[in-house]
């Protein structure tokens, strides 16, 4: 492909260890173990070696489950997020350290010293995906079950989100201070007091962390649905978008970006990363043969028919996966066959969703497998190293998008092949940086240092901002 004409905007990267699910495929002898630190170790510094912008690591509170059973990968487990974090800090020097954590299940104060904590650990490299979970599946393992209504768990987040940036905002560092002569402490009484009382939290205290080099973590969000995409717009300084395909990816971005106006924001202060598979050959044709093979070892037969159960909410263990899609209409009623997952859009319409995949499959004469391969695919870039290359400057040119989070099908040594192949031509064509310019997150990302929210001396307090 020969390079793209015009300016060459500078792109953003970042890579996702995925957990325990099919996107990895563990049949291939390269991949190890997604708990053991070393293959933590060995990815982020790969990542950080190739200057990507910062880690991400997702979250699972509970075992998934199909039909009653546990899904036969998620008994590997899934460490927790902050402890993996923490332990990266002290084997890289730059690369940021992002994690999601939920706001249904936690608290502001433990979540706001955890982050702060981090901030501190990593020199300033902290970022939170903000989530939220109404299920009482996953409740179940928490106090407060799944108490939450889906139409109230954003009004949470919200909240949440303010709570822990009062907190983090309670304890400023021209407060504390000590007579230079003496050396004793004269410090402000109103040093880390917070008292906020709302519908979801009332609290009272004294923080205890001081504020980190960021002051505030970099702050994820990842959901899709209006209100979702209203809490980017308001809050989050960087989307986990799931459009990685050209046009969808065009569409999502104008969308989230024109609702900043709404919040007093500008479009450089919210960053559209979606989530990406990459599948490099010598060719182009070379690559493609090894995306189909890629494809074909992440969903098996078996694969196929637990995705069409998702959406079909019923035992179809009777499919052949080699042949046409069931003559039946989904199961609208009742619990899904699946729990535990962290995306539901497969079964907010069943209705639409069938009517949608049949299209599909009738148009390509596709059998189920080939179908959930088809509509599941997260393999945006395949092609040689100059293929992709030249097609990830084209997405950020063309405002699909402002960088791109990869997710490996292989694991620890998936993101090497990009390391080594491509981002020496993104550098080339002035699209990436060369090394990193400032220490963290925020520096690398292109965003402003957070100004405390609150004048030294004043107390925190009262309701959340509108």
């Amino acid at each position: 492909m020969a390079p793209i004409d015009g300016p060459v905007r500078q792109l953003r990267l970042a890579a996702h260890l995925p957990g325990v699910n099919n996107t990895v495929v563990w049949s291939d002898p390269e991949c190890a173990s997604t708990i053991e630190f070393s293959s933590f170790v060995h990815f982020a510094r790969t990542a950080e070696r190739a200057r990507f912008d910062f880690l991400f690591l997702a979250e699972r509170l509970r075992l998934r489950e199909h039909a009653g059973r546990f899904h036969d990968l998620d008994v590997a487990g899934r460490p927790d997020t902050f402890t993996v974090l923490a332990a990266l800090a002290a084997v890289t020097e730059r690369l940021g350290l992002a994690g999601t954590i939920n706001s249904t299940f936690n608290e502001p104060y433990e979540v706001a010293r955890q982050f702060a904590s981090l901030d501190h650990l990593s020199a300033g490299r902290a970022g939170w995906n903000v989530v939220t979970s109404w299920d009482a599946f996953t409740g179940e393992n928490f106090r407060r079950g799944g108490f939450l209504p889906e139409d109230q768990r954003y009004e949470r987040a919200q909240r949440f989100l303010h709570v822990v940036n009062l907190l983090l905002d309670s304890w400023q560092g021209d407060e504390i201070v000590a007579d230079k002569a003496s050396g004793e402490f004269l410090g402000d009484r109103w040093a880390g007091a917070f008292d906020h009382r709302d519908d979801h939290f009332d609290i009272s205290g004294r923080f205890n962390v001081p504020p980190g080099p960021q002051h505030r973590p970099v702050i994820f969000q990842a959901g899709d649905s209006d209100a979702g995409r209203e809490f980017a717009a308001s809050a989050a300084e960087v989307v986990f978008s799931r459009h990685g395909e050209y046009e969808a990816g065009r569409a999502y971005y104008a969308d989230v970006k024109r609702r900043l106006a709404r919040y007093g924001r500008t479009p450089d202060q919210l960053l559209v990363l979606p989530a990406v598979g990459v599948v490099l050959g010598d060719t182009d044709a070379d690559a493609r043969e090894r995306a189909d093979v890629v494809r074909r070892q992440q969903v098996s037969g078996q694969t196929a028919i637990r995705f069409l159960e998702r959406v079909w909410n019923q035992d179809l263990s009777f499919v052949d996966p080699d042949g046409p899609l069931p003559d039946l209409d989904p199961v609208t009623k009742g619990d899904p066959i699946p729990q535990g997952l962290a995306s539901t859009r497969l079964f907010a319409d069943r209705h639409a969703t069938v009517r949608r995949w049949r299209e599909i499959a009738a148009a390509g004469n596709l059998s189920v497998r080939d179908l959930v391969i088809a509509a599941t695919s997260r393999q945006t870039f395949v092609g040689s190293p100059a293929t992709v290359a030249e097609e990830m400057i084209r997405y950020v040119r063309d405002r699909a998008c402002d960088g791109f989070i990869l997710v490996p099908h292989v694991i620890p040594a998936g993101l090497d092949d990009v390391a080594d192949r491509v981002v020496p031509l993104l550098q080339e064509r002035g699209a990436f940086r060369h090394d990193y310019a400032g220490t963290t997150l925020r520096d690398h990302l292109g965003l402003a240092p957070v100004a405390p929210s609150r004048r030294a001396g004043q107390p925190v307090g009262g309701q959340p901002h509108p």
